[in-house]
């Protein structure tokens, strides 16, 4: 699943593609929605935002589209009238001015006034956006600190989207390698400097991802591999997909081993259990 960086950049391509452009047509794949067709045709689009791993589309009338990619959506940009041939589903086309962009296979996707942006059973849970701005290394610090999150293991605090928005399987993993933590750790064994330390690796290393295009590696030793042959994937992560290789701090063998039905990666050196047979 895309997770906050690539959200965000796909919102930079929408925004240069359809933002402060009039609709000429929107139309849905989706049954239920094509009641909003003719009215959001002609309204122009004000703003696009990415809210964690969500979309939403503004029209200057009040209304938003929300759209989440899950597991398989694809967003695809063309011209009006060319749009490719392909097997997936088209769930919805907006077509602005001799511009167009298409979402495919997508089941998420809603129309919502304010009060319905205000109370979307997703949106409204979310916590602070580890790529907006305004999200502060202390805020974060609170919240690993506080009574809702403190109790429970990393690993499955850093993909809940109400602690911090954007965050998915492979930010977690990384942040947790950064961190020199195991994903079962509690935030209630670390020391305010600790936590501290963490929430700074919990911003820094999805804006570095938005900013590379993806890369949570170490940019200098990236570079180099890319350099020397590697391809983007083999050069983009410190541990991600990375079990039976190296670790490039210690040289032990990277492991694989599931919690909570996905997929972790850690190096049992650099990231020892706390716990006796937490694998």
């Amino acid at each position: 699943m895309p997770e906050g960086p690539e959200i965000r950049r796909i919102v930079d391509m929408l925004k240069k593609q359809i933002e402060g452009r009039i609709v000429d047509r929107i139309s849905f794949g989706m049954a239920p929605l094509k009641i909003w067709e003719d009215r959001l045709a002609g309204d122009r689009i004000s703003h696009i935002e990415s809210r964690g791993k969500a979309i939403v589309i503004h029209l200057a009338g009040g209304l938003s589209v929300y759209s989440h990619s899950q597991l398989y959506g694809r967003w695809h940009f063309c011209g009006t009238g060319r749009y490719p041939d392909s097997r997936r589903q088209l769930r919805m086309a907006i077509d602005c001015q001799e511009r167009a962009a298409l979402l495919y296979s997508a089941s998420d996707i809603a129309v919502l006034d304010q009060s319905g942006l205000r109370h979307h059973p997703l949106l409204r849970k979310l916590g602070p956006d580890v790529l907006n701005k305004a999200t502060t290394i202390e805020q974060v610090t609170d919240r690993l600190g506080s009574e809702k999150y403190r109790n429970r293991q990393l690993g499955g605090v850093l993909t809940d989207q109400s602690f911090v928005a954007g965050l998915g399987n492979y930010l977690r993993c990384e942040i947790l390698f950064c961190s020199q933590l195991h994903p079962r750790t509690r935030s209630n064994e670390l020391d305010r400097e600790q936590q501290r330390k963490l929430a700074e690796t919990i911003l820094a290393l999805p804006r570095q991802s938005f900013r590379t295009g993806g890369i949570t590696n170490d940019m200098a030793r990236a570079e180099l591999l890319l350099e020397t042959g590697a391809s983007f994937e083999e050069a983009r992560f410190h541990v991600f997909r990375r079990q039976g290789l190296p670790c490039y701090r210690c040289g032990e063998r990277i492991e694989k081993f599931s919690q909570a039905g996905q997929a972790c990666y850690r190096c049992p050196a650099c990231q020892p259990d706390r716990q006796a047979g937490c694998r």
